[in-house]
């Protein structure tokens, strides 16, 4: 599974998703969308929007909270195949 996590420092919805990540041994290569030339336009290429953070699993986009709902646990567990989430 090869999953790429867009991100930026200053976003706490990518620093738990980066710990999500992180606590279930799930690597990841991260491209900070604010150092990265041309990583926000790809973002909204492919979103149609600027939000972060963003997932692509194995070519697949998945943003992994849900505004009012913060982080998907459930939902991104059972996309990484994670039991206990």
């Amino acid at each position: 599974m090869e999953i790429t996590l867009y991100t930026a420092f200053w976003c706490p919805d990518c620093r738990t998703t980066k710990r999500f990540l992180a606590t279930h041994n799930i690597p990841c290569k991260e491209i900070d969308i604010e150092t990265t030339p041309g990583a926000a336009e790809e973002v909204i290429r492919a979103t149609g929007k600027r939000a972060i953070p963003q997932l692509v699993i194995d070519g697949r986009w998945f943003q992994p909270y849900r505004p009012g709902k913060g982080f998907l646990y459930e939902e991104m567990a059972e996309l990484l195949g994670i039991e206990n989430p």
